[in-house]
This record gives structure tokens, sequence and C-alpha cells, in this order.
């Protein structure tokens, strides 16, 4: 119970899962962190958001500041991706239905304040409790030639699997991972090398960029050795945290609640923020 009981403080944890978001809905996802990032420190409410990207690489702002993004850009679209910039900082990271975006949001209140290593390493440990066994141990270090490269990306004997971020809006912080969990890896490897390559050139591999290779990363499902599928993913990640803490789970308040003005309001500011942002792709 203590290893993913002590951060959860209500007793009720808001859901929403957004499912598989195509083109027109790319900046929905990134607009909705920070509205419930928001929401969450006002309120003191924890929120566990669901959402995956059709066929995209999401950039960070560091990617747009490459040598020749034109080129980047273009290498992305050739090889069947579409682009998005988010609103964070980092490196780009590939989103397809392969791959689920979990962000786990909790309230951050100015007297008791989370640091940013406990929010990591809860993200860690939930996953861990919910997919480690003796044979398969999640590890948390940075592989250094994967693409988004941090100090707690998740492994299995070597393979990331997944990523993990950090946003902080005011009262709230939302702990965000996205987790490779089936589909061609080697593909999405690839894909992030050229864009790096086309748009470093000779200077790939520098400057805080990373030499990608293909290599170091997996799926889950290849690492577990068993057949997995997004659904599958999201369930045992639910039932863990019911398992393992005191809370239960709401997946009903929150789809009424976007429609309320608060939320609407605050919502277009955010995407209107995410248009604003990615205006540099134009």
């Amino acid at each position: 119970m203590t290893k993913l009981n002590h951060l959860l403080t209500n007793d009720k944890v808001f859901l929403y899962d957004q499912h598989c978001l195509t083109e027109k809905d790319y900046f929905l996802p990134f607009a909705l962190t920070d509205t419930f990032t928001t929401f969450s420190g006002i309120n003191q409410q924890t929120i566990i958001h669901f959402w995956q990207l059709d066929q995209a690489m999401i950039l960070g702002m560091k990617d747009t500041r490459v040598t020749d993004l034109k080129s980047g850009l273009a290498s992305l679209k050739q090889d069947g991706y579409r682009i998005v910039i988010r609103n964070a900082g980092g490196l780009g990271v590939i989103a397809d239905a392969g791959i689920l975006n979990v962000s786990l949001i909790i309230p951050n209140p100015g007297n008791k304040k989370i640091s940013i290593d406990e929010a990591y390493t809860y993200m860690w440990n939930w996953i861990r409790v919910a997919f480690e066994d003796s044979e398969h141990l999640i590890a948390a270090f940075e592989i250094a030639e994967s693409y988004c490269p941090g100090t707690f990306d998740l492994s299995i004997n070597g393979k990331k699997f997944a990523g993990i971020a950090q946003r902080r809006v005011k009262d709230g912080t939302a702990v965000m991972i996205y987790l490779s969990v089936n589909g061609d890896q080697q593909k999405r490897g690839e894909s992030v090398r050229r864009f790096y390559e086309a748009s470093l050139q000779e200077t790939f591999g520098q400057h805080g960029y990373p030499p990608v290779d293909p290599a170091v990363m997996a799926n889950l499902e290849e690492l577990l050795n068993k057949k997995l599928t997004i659904d599958e993913v999201k369930k045992r990640l639910i039932s863990v945290l019911l398992d393992n803490t005191s809370v239960t789970l709401d997946d009903q308040t929150l789809p009424r609640l976007i429609q309320s003005d608060w939320f609407k309001t605050e919502n277009d500011k955010q995407i209107s923020k995410m248009q604003q942002r990615n205006q540099l792709l134009s």
C-alpha cells in the first residue's frame, strides 16, 4: 500500500481517456494537460489522463532550434509522420497507435511541495507494480542513445520502453510518461535518427541532441515476451492503483466538467498557445 498511496491525497481520482486522436485534434491533449493541472491545483484533485496520437512526431522546443529544421521536417513527412510542437521543452518523441501516453496529475500546494524526483519516482513505481516481475526488472536511468533521453528512462535489460517528463503549473504537477507498448519501434527509432541527421547534419549527436540508435529501444510487449494491447495496459495501470491504494475511480465527472465555462475558457487559452507555437511549422 505505501508504495503507491503516499502521493494520492484524494479519495477519488478523476479519469479522462481521450483514446487515439487524429491530426485535427493534435493540440487537444497538450492543452488539456495544462488545463487539468491548473484545475488540480485549484481543487486539490488527482487526475489520470490517457491519450494517443495516430501518427506524429512530437517535437520539444529544443528540437525547433536545430541547424536545418526544414530538412528535418521533410524527413519526418517522408516517413509518414505529421508534426506537432508541444508546450514544453526537451526533445522529440513519436506518438502512434502503439504508444500510450499517461499523465498523472496531482495537487502540489505551496505548503507541501512534492519534489521533482519524488514525482518521477512515483511514476516509476506505478509502472513497476504494474509490469515488473522477478525476470523483468524495470530500471530507471538515462539511455543516452535513445530518443528523448532522460534520467528517468525506463528500461528492461538495458532496452528503453518509456520516458517520463514533468510539467508544473501553479499548484499542480503533471507527471507524464509515454509507453511504447507495441508496433514497429525499430521504424520509430530510425525515423527519429533520420530527423536529427537531416536537421543537424555534421553536428549530429552534438550540442545536447541524442545520437539516436534504434537498437537501444524496444516495446514493452517484446521485453515482457507477451502480447499487449493498449487497452490491456490501461486496465492494468488502473487495477494496480485500485489494488494498492485507498482511492476509487471516477470516469464520469471530467467529461461533464470540460463542458463548463471555466474549462472551455481555460482550454481555449491553451489551444491558442499551441497554435502560436506551431506557427514555426508553417
